[in-house]
């Protein structure tokens, strides 16, 4: 199943919530929304800096992660950005095809 990195930053209402629930509680709410997907929670962290969380989920596809981001993004509550993650086995697989490509200066 793919992996995805979602990395969020809450507005202030957003912040007033995790203030008013904790960050449990918003482990909790993840869980459930890649559950309900038919995915997985891997590991949610808070950080300091310019996200105030980082999730890996395992979802079943591009879609599924466009429905989460939608989702959370639409509440008002958090902007998020997600970004589709390779193995070291898928990264081995892509260096083997064969793509044709023409540069736009060729």
């Amino acid at each position: 199943m793919p992996k995805y990195l979602i990395e969020a930053s809450y507005t202030l209402e957003g912040l007033k919530g995790i203030m008013k629930t904790g960050g449990t509680a918003r482990r909790a709410a993840v869980q459930q929304a890649a559950e309900s997907l038919g995915g997985k929670l891997e590991v949610q962290y808070f950080a300091l800096g310019d996200h105030d969380a980082f999730v890996i989920v395992d979802l079943p596809d591009h879609v599924s992660a466009a429905a989460i981001s939608l989702a959370v993004t639409a509440t008002g509550a958090a902007r998020t950005r997600t970004t589709a993650l390779l193995t070291p086995e898928e990264v081995d697989q892509a260096v083997k095809k064969q793509v044709k490509y023409r540069p736009p200066n060729a």
